[in-house]
């Protein structure tokens, strides 16, 4: 990791050289990888500098959190959004708003709700399916045996695009210990013949990118620690 007072144009070329080196050592392309950059906690004025920076690609976990920051960042005309946190079948029509991509797919009712109003907005809505593949509680996502379902449902949902899988293993200082989970989740999107696979982070993307990731989502690499809340 760069040291904390290190200024994000330093801390992105250390992230695109572990990119870069983690593509060779595989024979893989940078092209074909895409960085998130995951902005959640940071206000709209770090996303801006990223943005300036060259990066186009930014992951938020929190709808609310979001909505607040959304107006601030009307002259990033060409930057996309990734909702990459937890998403209600009640919030699917302020998520169609905000963000061109859904990472977090877990029911046929959610697809139905994005479906529903995207169509009423006019666009397509990209969407991966979260799978859970550890046995933490506090993981969210679908069994690998719910993934065929819904396909099945994407299928009849003419403005979602379903493009791929998304996983978070369990969280290590070894990143090792994340390889198999990748490797998991690679296998599923070969199985289902899905492009893309959304996994990896700041400790372990080297690891993704090794397993075939497509999508890395980096936040403290990229913007440091998060701020804590301020308390009362």
């Amino acid at each position: 990791m760069p040291p904390e007072d290190a200024d994000f144009s330093e801390r992105l070329a250390l992230v695109e050289e572990r990119i870069e080196r983690a593509a060779q050592r595989c024979g893989r392309k940078r092209q074909d990888i895409t960085l998130v950059a995951v902005s959640k906690k940071f206000p709209a004025e770090r996303l801006a500098e990223a943005y300036r920076a060259g990066l186009r690609e930014f992951g938020e976990n929190y709808i609310q959190e979001f909505v607040e920051k959304r107006p601030a960042l009307s002259k990033l005309t060409d930057a996309r959004y990734h909702l990459i946190g937890h998403l209600q079948s009640n919030k699917a029509k302020v998520a169609c708003e905000l963000f061109q991509v859904i990472q977090t797919i877990d029911t046929a009712k959610l697809l139905g709700r994005l479906n529903q109003f995207a169509a009423e907005r006019g666009v397509t809505i990209e969407a991966m399916i979260e799978v859970k593949l550890s046995t933490e509680e506090s993981k969210s996502g679908v069994e690998p045996a719910v993934i065929p379902t819904l396909l099945d449902a994407a299928s009849a949902c003419a403005n979602i695009s379903m493009t791929g899988l998304m996983t978070m293993p369990p969280w290590s200082e070894d990143p090792e210990r994340s390889r198999p989970y990748f490797r998991q989740l690679a296998a599923l999107a070969l199985q289902y013949r899905l492009p893309k696979l959304s996994m990896g982070m700041s400790g372990d993307l080297e690891t993704a990118i090794e397993e075939g990731a497509t999508i890395v989502r980096v936040g403290t690499a990229l913007f440091g620690r998060r701020p804590k809340p301020v308390t009362a």
